[in-house]
């Protein structure tokens, strides 16, 4: 399959489901799935689609409708991304289970290290006892001797040579409990990393077959076809778009904060690099990675998944966005982009396509989350030379 033909149908996907979006002040859009059509169903008027009816019949293979292959694509397409979310959250306890493993052995060594030189320094012991030995206590020592004085004074070097080795046999038995307990905490955590890194392996082989998948699926159609989904779908994304700006629920007073400020402009650079599933830049982005990174630049750091971003972020009404906040989308949490204002976002769609410009509607909104609740927003401020909604339909 051509990288420029995947491009186009990389376009196909979202149409009918972002045709149906319903905005409630303070609500969250629910954008719900469109059911599969019949062979000549054609898009509904209550469903907000424009598409002509020829784009909904046209012929695809297996006798399905232009309609019926679009809900195919983006079943594929979400279940790929739904895979790339979870070979990234498990790449992340990767690298912290690495990161603690690496401790443990550090400590580790340091420990065994210290119990070689506690080892050393009892046997000196050891030998000094075994060579200074004698059948006369210090006591009697002290009644025998000439000089009680000096006698007392050696009875307190005896004395003091008898704590040291107290104090010497505590820390060699004390280093070896370390020593066993921080070895087995390092076989416990290798075989932790070891499982983790078996389950990514697994996690990588599911997103390359479902990404096969849709390749598969991509590689029977024409040319024609595919500009009819990419057709279907953006008459339903401008649609829905059109709907949600004509509703006023999206207020665009709010500027940004410092940080969202920076966050937009890192992710405004990245504009035309290209996605890639499970890449974090500089060179090419998957969705969480582009807003990991821009957030990561701008002096906070949130986490990497976009299932996490939305479970461990403070959320927000839709209605108060502001630039730099994060809109989630999918039932499942599996999508995310960096809100712009004006209804626009900047995303790393999918597989095929390059970061970009977006209408706010091109898939179904969950909701939204702000990574820097309190910072005070920028004065009287968009982005200075910030981003402009693009003229061509977006996704």
């Amino acid at each position: 399959m051509s990288e420029r033909l995947l491009r186009l149908a990389c376009t196909a996907v979202t149409a009918a489901l972002a045709a149906q979006v319903v905005l409630a002040p303070g609500a969250a859009w629910a954008v719900p799935e469109p059911e599969p059509a019949g062979p000549s169903a054609t898009a509904s008027p209550e469903a907000g689609a424009t598409a002509p009816p020829e784009a909904g019949t046209a012929a695809a293979p297996g006798g399905r409708s232009v309609a019926e292959l679009l809900t195919e694509l983006q079943r594929l397409y979400r279940e790929a991304e739904r895979a790339t979310e979870a070979y990234n959250a498990t790449e992340e306890k990767l690298k912290e289970q690495r990161a603690a493993t690496e401790r443990l052995d550090t400590a580790l060594a340091e420990a065994r290290l210290s119990l070689h030189e506690s080892r050393g320094a009892a046997g000196r012991l050891a030998r000094q006892q075994y060579q200074g030995s004698t059948d006369l206590s210090p006591y009697v020592r002290l009644l025998l001797a000439r000089d009680p004085q000096h006698a007392l004074e050696q009875g307190h070097v005896i004395g003091r040579l008898a704590r040291e080795r107290a104090e010497t046999v505590d820390r060699l038995e004390g280093g070896e409990r370390r020593s066993d307990e921080l070895a087995r905490a390092a076989r416990t955590a290798l075989d932790a990393q070891l499982t983790l890194a078996e389950r990514r392996k697994k996690e990588r082989d599911d997103v390359r077959r479902r990404l096969g998948d849709v390749e598969k699926l991509l590689a029977s159609l024409t040319t024609a076809q595919l500009a009819a989904i990419a057709e279907l779908e953006q008459a339903g994304v401008a649609e829905a778009q059109k709907r949600v700006m004509a509703s006023g629920d999206l207020d665009d007073d709010r500027p940004p904060s410092a940080e969202g400020d920076r966050a937009v402009r890192y992710a405004v650079e990245q504009i035309g690099k290209p996605y890639e599933w499970g890449a974090e830049g500089p060179a090419s982005y998957d969705c969480s990675g582009l807003t990991s990174e821009a957030w990561g630049h701008a002096g906070t750091p949130i986490p990497r998944t976009s299932q996490e971003q939305w479970a461990r972020l403070p959320r927000i009404p839709l209605n108060r966005l502001r630039p730099g906040d994060l809109v989630l989308y999918f039932p499942e949490a599996t999508h995310v982009a960096l809100y712009l204002g004006d209804g626009m976002v900047v995303q790393a769609p999918r597989t095929g396509e390059r970061v970009k410009i977006s209408p706010i509607a091109s898939n179904p909104v969950l909701g939204a989350v702000r990574p820097d609740p309190d910072p005070d927003p920028v004065p009287d401020a968009r982005p200075q030379g910030g981003p402009q909604a693009p003229a061509t339909s977006p996704r």
